[in-house]
Parts: C-alpha cells; sequence; structure tokens
C-alpha cells in the first residue's frame, strides 16, 4: 500500500516537471493538454482513494486492537466478577448452614433429666427397669446431696424396686425389702427436712416404713418406734397434698389403720378414708386398683358389705391386668 502511494505521487511531481515544457512547446497540442490533466487528476485521485484506504485499515487496526483490549478487559473483569459469585456463594452457603444448626439448637429439646427417665422407667413397672431407675435415682442423690427432689426419687426409687421384688415372690425377697425400705426411709427423712412444706418426702417414708414392715414383720417395725411416725408423715402428707399419687395419702391412711394389729388398728378410721377415696376421680383408676383389694379386706370382716366387697374384687380384672392384684383379687374371691 506505501509503495502504491509512492507510485502515485513521482507520477504527479513528473507531470509537474514537464507540464511547463509541453505548454512552452510549439508541436504539444490542446489535446495533449486535455490528457495530461486527465492522468495527473486520476493519480491525484488514486492517491487520496489510497490515502483513504490507509486511513481506514488504520483505523480498522486500531479499532481491532482496541476491541482486542476492551474483550481482554471484560475477560478479566468476568473473572472477577465470577471469582466475586463464587465467594459470595460459599458466604451464602456457610451462612445457611449456620442459620440452620442455630434452628436446629434453637428447637432441639434440653437434654433429658435423669430423673425424669427414672419416672418412666418406674412406671414401666418390671423388675428390670425399676432397678435401672434406683441405680439412676443413687447417683443423682450421690451427687447432690442436698437436692430435695434427689432425695425423695431415691427414696421412692427404693420402696418400688422392693415392691417389684417382694411381689416377684423371688427368694430372699424380705432382706430387699428390709434393705430398700430402711433406705427409702432414710432419703425421705433427709427430703422433709430440706422442705418441711413438700408434700413427696412424707408420703414416701411412710410407704417406705410399709416395705420395711413387710420385710421385717410389723411387730419388729412397732418395736422400733415407727408407728407414729409412719401416721405424722401420712397425716402431714395428706394435708399438703391429699390427692398426690393419685389419692395416694388417702389410700394410705386407710391401710395404714387397718393393718395395725388391735389394739391399734381402727376400722372405722380406715373405712372413712376409703369411703373418701371413692369420691375422688381416681377411683376405679387402673393404676389404683390396689385399693379395690384393701378395701374389699375391710369390707369382708362385716356381714353387711361382703356383697360390696365381691364387687369391687371382681372388678380388679376388669380395671387392670397387674398379675399381683388380679392374684389376689381371686384368692380373696375364692373365700366366697
Amino acid at each position: 500500500m506505501k509503495k502504491r502511494i509512492f507510485t502515485a505521487c513521482l507520477m504527479v511531481f513528473a507531470l509537474m516537471l514537464w507540464t511547463p515544457v509541453a505548454w512552452s512547446g510549439e508541436a504539444q497540442t490542446a489535446a495533449n493538454v486535455e490528457d495530461v490533466k486527465q492522468s495527473a487528476a486520476s493519480a491525484l485521485q488514486q492517491a487520496k482513494d489510497a490515502e483513504v484506504v490507509t486511513q481506514a485499515g488504520k483505523a480498522v487496526k486500531d479499532a481491532a486492537a482496541e476491541t482486542k483490549e476492551a474483550a481482554s478487559e471484560a475477560a478479566e473483569a468476568g473473572e472477577g466478577i465470577a471469582a466475586d459469585a463464587e465467594e459470595m456463594m460459599l458466604e451464602g452457603q456457610e451462612a445457611v448452614e449456620e442459620a440452620v444448626e442455630a434452628a436446629k439448637e434453637a428447637v432441639a429439646p434440653p437434654p433429658a433429666d435423669p430423673l425424669d427417665i427414672a419416672v418412666d422407667l418406674i412406671k414401666e413397672g418390671t423388675l428390670e427397669s425399676r432397678k435401672k431407675a434406683l441405680d439412676i435415682c443413687l447417683e443423682a442423690v450421690k451427687k447432690a446431696p442436698e437436692s430435695y427432689h434427689a432425695n425423695w426419687m431415691a427414696a421412692r426409687a427404693c420402696r418400688e424396686y422392693a415392691n417389684t421384688v417382694k411381689r416377684s415372690e423371688r427368694q430372699g425377697w424380705e432382706d430387699v425389702c428390709k434393705e430398700y425400705g430402711k433406705k427409702g426411709m432414710n432419703y425421705a427423712e433427709k427430703a422433709t427436712q430440706i422442705n418441711p412444706n413438700g408434700v413427696e418426702g412424707f408420703y414416701w417414708y411412710g410407704t417406705s416404713v410399709g416395705i420395711y414392715s413387710d420385710g421385717t414383720g410389723i411387730m419388729t417395725a412397732l418395736k422400733e418406734g415407727l408407728k407414729n411416725k409412719t401416721q405424722e408423715n401420712f397425716e402431714t402428707a395428706y394435708k399438703i397434698d391429699k390427692l398426690y399419687s393419685k389419692g395416694g395419702p388417702i389410700i394410705a391412711l386407710g391401710r395404714f389403720w387397718y393393718v395395725l394389729p388391735w389394739p391399734l388398728n381402727d376400722k372405722g378410721k380406715s373405712m372413712e378414708y376409703f369411703r373418701e377415696f371413692q369420691k375422688t376421680e381416681f377411683y376405679r383408676h387402673p393404676e389404683t386398683v390396689e385399693f379395690n383389694v384393701y378395701f374389699a379386706e375391710l369390707l369382708m370382716d362385716s356381714r353387711s358389705t361382703k356383697d360390696e366387697a365381691k364387687a369391687l374384687l371382681e372388678d380388679v380384672s376388669k380395671l387392670s391386668d397387674d398379675p399381683y392384684w388380679n392374684k389376689r383379687a381371686k384368692e380373696l374371691l375364692s373365700n366366697f
């Protein structure tokens, strides 16, 4: 392209030198002059066209360079945007994961209280479950010896475990009742000292004496002066909350006045407490089926109430499938 421009320029220059000579020559004609002008004009136009092409080429080249540079910058910017976007996405994902974990912690239930687990195990009613409950409660009271909750729960677990062993009629059950009845009394008494306004310590003290008496015999318990302490604890529990443990204090006092040997027993008081229990919402409840057996024993002592006693005993199998109380009911029914 540069070579063509240079050639066109030489031609124009040569014509400029030659034209004066031609005009001074006598033999040059007007036609020659016109041809020269046209050639010069053509050469000049070619030069101009070449210059335009050159400028256009330069413009295209410059535009291409700028486009390339812009594309490069755009690519770099795109890479930066992509990197930023990826980083933001990772940060967002981490934020979501943290939010999910926080939500799980917010809605997750707190760790179960060991004593609540012990309550569930006691309710299962098996010898194995109640032994596990006993171990949990003894460990709890060991860790927190001044805890009211731990002490009365330990008393309850001792009594419930020993009572289950007695019902199983396993060999040596008397020794188990004696040992754990005594332990239950100690834990319950400690509970009443910690909280003299709580019903639990007094109630489980009285029931622990009862299971202790099953192991040692009621006469031994009486010689140890446990009659008055048992009466006082049950009566205190009755005053604080007689409906505790599904009317437990009411049933306990009715039974207490019945099982005492003469002349300490009082069947009139026993009748009053049992009649009172019949008016509560817990009468004929599956978990208070022992009441039917206890009250039937009292009613069987009188001809006028034998029919009522029989009805109570026949109701046992309808209320509960507990093998121990069904067996006791059948034994008493055989006397009819």
